[in-house]
């Protein structure tokens, strides 16, 4: 990097070989830096790391880098891509965005210290990949067309119509009709979550619960998110975990089902912190408002955080830079 100092970025934790390595060569990160692999002296998982100009990567220009939201997007995106990347070649452990070390010789210290971590979650992700699955309460415009769609025409021989109610009458009428459609909505909310934990049941081997999406995430006509999981899925069930999500919702016309995936393991990189637990698993804790997906403008927050817990989001569509403990990270 021409003399300049230089920090060690991590994207994510994997299991080195001479296969992966020549796969890595040509490919860029953050900052269109190379990656390549920082393995330990002797056997065992390896960082998968950058290079990048300590003078744009400190935890000083950080802090306002952060409120860059194009830079932070950007960057969001290129982590991602290194992970997606690696998916295809390997299994990974997701680091959270901006995991950084001041040197080789530190991060190698972080590394033997977790070595025992990694390597369980390794083998317990490996032949595994993760899926989100999102339950939404239609919209009252929705639910009206898709309840309209599951009655038939009325015919000729069908009777007048009555005379119209009074304007007050209407209105009330209106008014209770709204509450009776919302109230049905969520009873068939409840039915899709109870069908999409047998069905994580059958298929599935571990689940997290995220915290459901709110404010400007579900605005327009995704309706209202009342359920927001991941679920960890071997790779010889994925066909028929996504075959029973599309039929979970066909008979429900007052909700949507929403599947995303395949993605990098980012809701089960580090084992669970904290009491989160539905039942299975609970991940790395991963941002709220979350999915792997990295298009713009849609429902996530990249997760971003240095070493120091400052989290931003990119407004980027992704899990991307998932919000786990990044071991030793700026030490």
């Amino acid at each position: 990097m021409n003399g300049e100092p230089s920090l060690l970025y991590v994207y994510a934790v994997t299991l080195p070989t001479q296969e992966l390595r020549g796969h890595l060569a040509g490919v860029h990160g953050v900052g269109d830096t190379p990656v390549t692999l920082l393995p330990p002296a002797d056997a065992g998982p390896a960082f998968v790391i950058s290079q990048v100009p300590a003078g744009q990567w400190a935890e000083e220009a950080l802090r306002s880098r952060f409120e860059d939201l194009a830079w932070l997007e950007d960057t969001a995106r290129a982590h991602h891509h290194v992970i997606q990347f690696l998916t295809e070649h390997a299994t990974v452990l997701p680091l959270r965005l901006a995991t950084l070390y001041q040197d080789g010789d530190r991060a190698l210290e972080a590394l033997r210290e977790q070595q025992d971590t990694f390597t369980a979650r390794l083998a317990l992700l490996a032949h595994h990949t993760e899926y989100g699955v999102k339950v939404y309460i239609a919209t009252d415009k929705a639910s009206a067309d898709a309840s309209a769609d599951t009655h038939t025409q009325p015919t000729s021989s069908a009777p007048a119509p009555a005379a119209a109610p009074s304007p007050g009458k209407a209105y009330l009428q209106a008014r209770r009709a709204q509450h009776h459609a919302r109230e049905d909505r969520y009873l068939q909310a409840g039915q899709a979550a109870d069908r999409i934990a047998a069905i994580a049941a059958r298929h599935a081997t571990h689940t997290v619960r995220h915290p459901v999406q709110t404010g400007p995430l579900t605005r327009g006509e995704n309706g209202e998110n009342i359920l927001n999981d991941a679920h960890l899925v071997p790779d010889d069930e994925a066909e028929a975990f996504r075959a029973a999500l599309d039929q979970a919702g066909q008979d429900l016309p007052g909700i949507r089902i929403e599947v995303t995936g395949p993605w990098a393991p980012y809701s089960f990189a580090m084992p669970p912190t904290a009491s989160t637990d539905t039942g299975a698993d609970a991940g790395a804790g991963a941002d709220a408002d979350t999915d792997p997906d990295p298009d713009t403008g849609t429902d996530k927050d990249a997760g971003a955080g240095t070493g120091t817990d400052a989290d931003a989001g990119a407004g980027t569509d992704a899990d991307a830079g998932a919000d786990t403990d990044a071991p030793g990270a700026r030490s």
